[in-house]
């Protein structure tokens, strides 16, 4: 290995793999002896490392100076309008800017941006892209490629399907995919994001995206892989997060993860239970005389509580699934007000209730499923340091605590998968026992057990 990968004198990426090694290692280091292990998408970037260095380097630094490309790329595309999907998202709003760069076209926005997007438009530069409606006002002949979609419940009215010539999506093909009545061009593939496959026709034609693009496309899989952890994740995702980082110069990829979710979460009605759970999480380890094992903890930032607790029935669930398939022996999520710098705690099961009763010791509402953390806003410093210190001061699960919801088989949490009637394509969780069973009950008040069945509800699961 170089020493390009081996030296700080030399600005290390690779998404920052090496710096990530060194600030990092095998946990970032906090306060004290505070240790955070490394979340997945920090474990992918180092993991990938070599493969993604190997590729860059590769690469010429200007795409200008390459010879001719012998690799296939349609001219039908040249000039074209790359749009995406009606409620338009990252990866709709990327895939068309990064496919417009590669193929020679213009790229369209279906319909306003979200929140997240303008988080990524302005992180690295980029101008917001014109709408559909504008430019077929100027050229109404103009020669359109789909990307992110091909159902026509999907595209803008204003689109003709006769001029459709290219279609880039990585969606199942169902109903209302388009017909046409000519042959298009088309490249769908079964990955994580649209975004993945624009930068991997980038890469095979060697060409390298531009700062900005490469940003740009990044910031996209991130988002449409829940920080590659989504189930629609694959390792071609990884393998182009690792590339793109370095190109963009991205030397902290969990900062940038963190920053976009929270851009995201300004629209928090429309982010499924499984992404809020996931998004801003991160996990601990503890090797203390009366505990040994991993805490999990997310944060939802939000300027309005009230719309995540109004939530809570559908998060509580979420977290008992995400705690067993992580395998945690604790998850905790915090709902912070960046408004009023104040916050509360779900506590999803009796462990997570005894350690934050010893630790925080706040008013319990709702069934004790949540805690009042009052002007505690910071995982980093106000939330982590006092769990570590109640456990390393000798808190131990109290006995004859029961497991609560924990206690429900993995095999019956159900599975995740893409919502396909969701316009903003969030993953949901689908045959659960814990969620819509009348008769499940998150109580956790002394003397009650949680997740306990009603006798009305003989198909509700026992959970002592």
């Amino acid at each position: 290995m170089s020493s390009r990968w081996s030296t700080l004198s030399t600005r290390v990426q690779a998404g920052g793999a090496e710096a990530l090694r060194l600030a990092v290692g095998e946990g970032k280091q906090y306060e004290g002896d505070i240790v955070r292990k490394r979340t997945e998408v920090e474990k992918v970037v180092i993991e990938k490392e070599k493969a993604a260095g190997d590729i860059v380097h590769a690469l010429p630094e200007d795409s200008e100076t390459q010879p001719e490309v012998k690799l296939y790329l349609p001219n039908i595309l040249k000039d074209a309008v790359f749009v995406g999907h009606l409620v338009t998202d990252l990866d709709s709003v990327a895939g068309a800017i990064g496919a417009a760069e590669l193929y020679g076209g213009i790229p369209a926005l279906a319909s306003e941006v979200n929140s997240e997007t303008a988080f990524a438009l302005e992180k690295f530069g980029v101008e917001k892209p014109r709408t559909i409606e504008d430019i077929l006002k100027e050229n109404p002949e103009v020669d359109i490629c789909l990307v992110d979609h091909q159902q026509t419940s999907q595209m803008n009215p204003s689109i003709h399907q006769d001029k459709v010539v290219g279609i880039i999506d990585h969606h199942a093909l169902q109903s209302k995919t388009i017909v046409t009545d000519k042959p298009i061009y088309i490249d769908i593939r079964p990955w994580g994001s649209m975004s993945t496959i624009i930068a991997h026709t980038f890469i095979t034609h060697g060409r390298r995206p531009a700062k900005h693009i490469a940003g740009m496309l990044l910031c996209a899989i991130l988002s449409d892989t829940l920080n590659l952890l989504g189930p629609t994740t694959t390792d071609w995702d990884r393998l182009m997060v690792a590339v793109l980082a370095e190109i963009a110069g991205v030397d902290d990829i969990q900062l940038l993860a963190s920053q976009q979710f929270k851009a995201k979460s300004r629209e928090l009605a429309h982010l499924s239970a499984v992404a809020l759970v996931n998004g801003d999480q991160k996990s601990f380890s503890f090797d203390a005389s009366g505990f040994k094992g991993e805490v999990g903890f997310a944060v939802v930032e939000t300027t309005d509580d009230d719309i995540i607790m109004d939530r809570a029935s559908e998060l509580l669930p979420e977290m008992v699934a995400c705690k067993k398939e992580k395998g945690y022996d604790c998850l905790f999520l915090a709902v912070v007000n960046i408004v009023k710098l104040h916050s509360k705690l779900l506590i999803c099961g009796p462990k997570e209730l005894a350690l934050a009763q010893d630790a925080f010791g706040g008013d319990l509402t709702n069934d004790y499923t949540v805690m009042d953390l009052g002007k505690r806003v910071s995982r980093k410093k106000d939330y982590i340091p006092v769990l570590t210190r109640t456990i390393k001061n000798g808190w131990t699960k109290p006995s004859g605590v029961h497991r609560g919801p924990s206690q429900v088989e993995l095999s019956e949490l159900g599975h995740l998968e893409v919502d396909p009637v969701d316009p903003y394509g969030n993953v949901k969780r689908t045959g659960s026992v814990l969620q819509g069973k009348k008769g499940i009950s998150f109580s956790l008040k002394e003397g009650e057990k949680a997740g306990d069945a009603e006798e009305s509800n003989e198909d509700a699961p026992t959970i002592d």
